[in-house]
């Protein structure tokens, strides 16, 4: 027996957490002040598509996808060495990529700033060694360490978890049949465990182009990302309409990159395997 009535509460929620503040940011990116008046108005978009503006979206957008990149390169093989059968203590191993994301957020950050700093620990390990000092900190490398470092559990997790549901038996026959350990991850395992990897990568692309912790910390004050923009349009200059049409325009972004990834997921699922 349905009781519609159960869903009431998280209507409410999602109605005054959710729909509200989207249409807040949806009103104030699509209105500007004249003279005191309120009146709707394109402006605030137009303003995004100066060059300056321009240049810290493409900036952002292109570090996203580095350290999606890297974090699919290293946790891919990561994942299904943890999802290996065979693979003694596995739940131990798992646990060391969980309780990093226990700790908090901007600590683990500021720890990376100790890591990279002139007289950090790294510098100290390259000093002894008789290399000279690496200028890590305040660059593009150090924004993109920090995010491979925060945000690649996002990737092994959905990946493990796909790779640990395999029908072991397809792999064995794939084996009876004559393929090699290659053929069969081509053929076998890798399509298989591509609705781990679109998540992955959906989970790590959205919150890297976001940030804005990382690239203060790490990058430098002067260092700016699009989600230091548009802190800044919010906390500094109170500029709330223009860092509402940066705000939508981000969340378009986001998910159009969530649709075409859901898109090459199904188109891959419906193909099956070759």
């Amino acid at each position: 027996m349905k009781k519609p009535w159960l869903s009431y509460p998280y209507i409410l929620w999602m109605t005054i957490f959710i729909i509200v503040p989207l249409v807040l940011v949806l009103y104030y990116s699509l209105t500007v002040k004249v003279d005191g008046t309120v009146v709707f108005s394109l402006d605030n978009f137009a303003k995004v598509m100066q060059p300056i503006y321009l240049k810290v979206l493409w900036r952002s957008v292109v570090l996203a996808v580095a350290s999606t990149v890297i974090c699919l390169v290293l946790g891919y093989p990561v994942a299904m060495i943890l999802s290996g059968r065979d693979l003694s203590r596995k739940n131990t191993l798992v646990m060391l990529f969980v309780i990093p994301m226990w700790m908090n957020f901007l600590l683990r950050t500021y720890a990376w700033m100790t890591l990279l700093d002139r007289k950090g620990v790294i510098n100290l390990l390259l000093g002894s060694i008789g290399l000279p000092q690496a200028n890590i900190l305040y660059t593009d490398w150090a924004v993109i360490l920090g995010m491979v470092y925060n945000f690649l559990p996002f990737m092994v997790l959905p990946i493990f978890s796909v790779l640990s549901k395999i029908d072991r038996s397809l792999i064995e026959a794939a084996e009876d049949l004559g393929s090699n350990s290659f053929k069969v991850f081509i053929r076998i395992i890798f399509p298989l465990s591509l609705p781990g990897v679109v998540s992955g990568i959906t989970m790590v692309f959205m919150p890297a182009v976001t940030t804005f912790i990382i690239s203060k910390l790490l990058g430098g004050s002067q260092y700016t990302l699009i989600g230091n923009l548009i802190e800044d349009q919010f906390m500094r200059v109170y500029d709330w309409n223009f860092g509402s049409a940066l705000s939508i325009i981000m969340m378009l972004m986001i998910l159009a990159s969530m649709a075409l990834m859901s898109r090459y997921d199904k188109e891959e699922a419906g193909g099956g395997l070759i």
